[in-house]
C-alpha cells in the first residue's frame, strides 16, 4: 500500500521523500571525525580560534566533495573545488568591507554569473563554483580579525589537511585483509572489479526484462572505473606495476562489455556458465591474483565467439599486466568553451547569478536595517541560496523542500546542545560527530543539511557568535522564497531546459560518431572502444539530467517533455551499433536484422527530435 502511495505522488515530491542506499562509508566517515574536530582543538590551543574556525569550515565543504572512488580522482574532486573556495574567500575578503552594498551586489551577482556558467562543465567544476560562491559569501559577510591572506591559507590547510587523509589512511577493510595488496589502489581495484560483475550480471539477465537496466548499470561502473584510473597524475603513463596492471585489467574488460552487450541486444539464451569467467575475474582483481583457468562458453553465435575472444584475451592480459590506454580523451579547450558558452551554460549562469545577488542583496539590506538583532553576519542567506539553485545539485522544488525542513531540524538541535554542553569542548566535541556524520547523512539531502547545520552553527559559536537559531531559521526560508521565485522566472533569450537539451545533443553526436566509426569497418578497435565509452558515458549524463528535470515543478518540467523518448531511441541506436561492430568482426558484414534496425531508428529519432525541437544530426 505505501508503494502504491508513493506512485500516486507527484514526481516532484516523490523525489523530495527518497534516499540513497548502501553501505556505511566507513573510511569517510573516520576522515571527518579527524578533520574538523582536530583542526579546532590545534586553533584554540593557538589561541587563533577564528582561523581554525575557517579551516574547519574549509575541511566540512572538503567532506562534502570526499565521495567514494580512488585516491588519485580525489585529489582534482577535492583540490579543485577547495582552490576555488579560497579564491572566494580572498575576494569576499578584500571586497566586503571595501565595497558599497550596491557595488558588492554587483560583484557577487558576476560571480554567480561566472560560476554558474562554468558548472555546466561537469561535476568537478559545479563543486569549485559552489565554493567559490560560498567562499565569497563568507568572506564578505562574515567579517573575521585576521588579515584575509591568513583566512585563505587557513582555507586551504583545512582542505588539505582532510585530503591528505584521503591519501594516506588505508581503508579499514586493508587492515584485516591480505597485506600483498597496495592500499594505495584499493579505490581503483574496487571499480575495475564492479565493471566484471556487471558484466556477469548483464550476462544472466540478457533476454530478460532485467537487461536494459543491468546494461546501464555496466555503464556506470565502466564510467567509475575510468574516472578512477584516469585521475591526476605526475607523469603521463602509469609508473607502477601494480597500476600498469589494473590498466590492463580495465582495458580487457571492454571488449567483455562489448560481447554482453551485443547478446543483449540479440535476445538470445546465454549458457549459464557465461557468467562465471567474468566473475572470477572480478574476484582476481580483488584479490590482485591471477585469473586462473576461465570456463570457455559455447562458440555458437557471433557474439558468443566474440565472449569467448575477449575471455582468452583477458586471461592473457592479466597474466602480463601491459595496458596503457584507458581509451579516454580529454575534452578540447573548444568543447569546454561551448559548454560555458552554450545555451544549458547561459541558463546555468543567469540562474545562479540571479539567485545569489539577490539574496546577497536582501541579506545586505536586512543586515544594514539592524533587523539581525545580536548576530551581525550576513553571509547565510546566501550561502544557503547558492546549494538551492544549482540545478545538477536535483530538482529545485526537492532541494528547497529538503533545505528547509533540515535547516528547521538542525537549528532547534543545535539550540538544544547549545543549552546543554559545556563551551568549548563540548561544541568542539560535536564538530567532531557532525564531521563524522556527513558522509553518512549525504544519502539525504534534508539529512546532510540538518547536520552541516549543526556544525556550522556550534563552528560560529565557537568563533564568538552568539546562538542565533532562530534568526537562521527565518534567513533559511526566505533564501527558499527567494530561489523558488527566481529559479522559475522566464529568462530573457532562454527557452527552458537547456541543459536538457546539450545533454541530448551531445549524446546525439556522440553516438553519431561512434556508428560512423562501425560503419566504416575500420579496424581501430581502440578508436572504436573510445567512441563507445563516450556515446555511452554521454547518454548516462543526458539521461540523469532528463530525470532531475522531470522531478521539477510542473512549470519547469515541460520544457524537458519527450526528451526522455529521445534519450531511450539514441540507448537503443547505441545498442545496436555495438551488435553491429560485434557482427562485423565475426563475419564482415551485416545482417538483414542489423541494417533494418539502424534505418528504423534513425527513422524514429529523426521523428522524435522534431517533436521536441531539437536539432538532427544523425541522418
Amino acid at each position: 500500500m505505501f508503494t502504491d502511495a508513493a506512485r500516486a505522488l507527484p514526481p516532484w515530491l516523490t523525489h523530495a521523500l527518497n534516499a540513497q542506499r548502501g553501505p556505511v562509508p566507513w573510511n569517510a566517515v573516520v576522515r571527518g571525525a579527524l578533520a574538523g574536530g582536530p583542526l579546532l582543538i590545534a586553533a584554540l590551543a593557538a589561541g587563533r580560534t577564528s582561523l581554525g574556525v575557517v579551516a574547519a569550515i574549509a575541511a566540512m565543504l572538503a567532506g562534502i566533495n570526499d565521495r567514494p572512488g580512488s585516491r588519485r580522482t580525489s585529489v582534482g574532486r577535492i583540490g579543485v573545488p577547495a582552490l576555488a573556495g579560497a579564491a572566494g574567500l580572498l575576494v569576499g575578503t578584500y571586497a566586503g568591507p571595501h565595497l558599497g552594498a550596491v557595488a558588492l551586489t554587483l560583484v557577487l551577482t558576476g560571480l554567480g554569473l561566472v560560476a554558474g556558467s562554468v558548472s555546466a562543465v561537469g561535476p568537478v567544476a559545479s563543486a569549485a563554483g559552489t565554493q567559490l560562491l560560498v567562499g565569497s559569501a563568507v568572506g564578505a559577510g562574515m567579517p573575521l580579525p585576521d588579515p584575509g591572506w591568513q583566512s585563505v591559507l587557513a582555507f586551504l590547510s583545512g582542505a588539505g589537511w582532510l585530503l591528505l587523509l584521503r591519501l594516506v589512511l588505508p581503508t579499514p577493510g586493508f587492515a584485516a585483509g591480505d597485506l600483498r595488496i597496495d592500499f594505495r589502489f584499493d579505490g581503483e581495484r574496487a571499480a575495475v572489479a564492479d565493471v566484471y560483475e556487471a558484466v556477469a550480471a548483464l550476462l544472466e539477465a540478457v533476454g530478460t526484462g532485467d537487461a536494459v537496466a543491468r546494461r546501464a548499470a555496466l555503464t556506470a561502473a565502466l564510467d567509475q572505473a575510468q574516472d578512477a584510473l584516469a585521475g591526476p597524475r605526475l607523469r603521463r603513463r602509469a609508473s607502477t606495476a601494480a597500476e600498469r596492471r589494473l590498466h590492463a585489467q580495465y582495458a580487457a574488460a571492454l571488449p567483455l562489455g562489448e560481447a554482453a552487450t551485443a547478446l543483449a541486444w540479440a535476445e538470445q539464451a546465454v549458457p549459464a556458465r557465461a557468467a562465471e569467467g567474468p566473475r572470477r575475474l572480478a574476484a582476481a582483481v580483488r584479490g590482485n591474483t591471477s585469473a586462473g583457468p576461465l570456463p570457455a562458453p559455447s562458440r555458437t553465435d557471433p557474439a558468443l565467439r566474440a565472449l569467448d575472444d575477449a575471455l582468452l584475451h583477458a586471461a592473457e592480459a592479466f597474466d602480463r599486466g601491459r595496458g596503457r590506454d584507458l581509451h579516454t580523451r580529454r575534452r578540447s579547450a573548444r568543447a569546454l568553451t561551448r559548454s560555458v558558452l552554450g545555451a544549458g551554460g547561459r541558463e546555468y549562469g543567469l540562474r545562479v547569478g540571479l539567485c545569489f545577488g539577490a539574496s546577497a542583496a536582501v541579506a545586505q539590506a536586512l543586515h544594514h536595517g539592524h533587523w539581525y538583532g545580536s548576530h551581525q553576519h550576513w553571509y547565510w542567506m546566501p550561502a544557503t541560496a547558492i546549494f538551492l539553485v544549482k540545478p545538477d545539485l536535483g530538482p529545485l522544488a526537492s532541494r528547497v523542500l529538503n533545505r528547509a525542513a533540515g535547516t528547521v531540524l538542525g537549528a532547534l538541535l543545535f539550540a538544544g546542545f547549545a543549552a546543554v554542553l559545556p563551551r568549548p569542548e563540548g561544541l568542539v566535541a560535536l564538530v567532531a560527530v557532525c564531521g563524522a556524520l556527513v558522509p553518512v547523512a549525504a544519502r539525504h539531502f534534508a539529512a546532510q543539511t540538518t547536520v552541516v547545520t549543526v556544525l556550522v552553527l556550534a563552528l560560529v559559536m565557537v568563533g564568538g557568535e552568539p546562538q542565533a537559531s532562530a534568526g537562521r531559521i527565518g534567513e533559511t526560508l526566505l533564501a527558499c522564497a527567494i530561489v523558488l521565485v527566481a529559479g522559475h522566472l522566464p529568462l530573457p533569450g532562454q527557452r527552458g531546459g537547456a541543459g536538457v537539451r546539450a545533454g541530448i545533443d551531445a549524446a546525439d553526436a556522440a553516438a553519431h560518431a561512434y556508428l560512423a566509426h562501425v560503419l566504416s569497418e575500420s579496424g581501430d578497435r581502440a578508436t572504436r572502444w573510445t567512441l563507445r565509452r563516450e556515446a555511452y558515458r554521454t547518454l548516462a549524463q543526458a539521461r540523469a539530467a532528463i530525470a532531475r528535470a522531470g522531478a521539477e515543478l510542473p512549470a519547469l518540467a515541460r520544457h524537458s517533455a519527450g526528451t526522455d523518448e529521445v534519450a531511450a531511441v539514441l540507448e537503443r541506436l547505441v545498442d545496436t551499433t555495438t551488435a553491429c561492430a560485434v557482427h562485423l568482426d565475426d563475419s564482415g558484414r551485416l545482417t538483414p536484422r542489423h541494417t533494418e534496425r539502424l534505418a528504423a531508428l534513425r527513422n524514429e529519432l529523426d521523428e522524435r527530435r522534431g517533436r521536441v525541437g531539437g536539432r538532427r544530426t544523425l541522418t
